[in-house]
């Protein structure tokens, strides 16, 4: 697996969430804005403490947790 060093997960940070470099920015806030149509330069103006490589680590963290709870979709 590729290195995830900005994800960190703190039972006393956001309720235990996956949270990015221990901030109380959540991955699911960034993959949501994503998902939504905004770009990664519009999630780091609305987060300008985050870093682009915050932002790709998110996305690598959720194609991660995804692809280990769910190995197949079909019907």
């Amino acid at each position: 697996m590729e290195k995830l060093d900005r994800i960190t997960i703190d039972p006393n940070i956001c309720l235990g969430q996956a949270t990015l470099r221990g901030m109380r920015i959540t991955v699911s806030v960034v993959l949501k804005m994503l998902a939504g149509g905004k770009s990664v330069e519009d999630v780091l103006k609305a987060y300008p403490e985050l870093e682009a490589e915050d932002v790709r680590q998110a996305m690598r963290y959720a194609a991660w947790v995804v692809s280990d709870q769910m190995p197949s979709l079909s019907a």
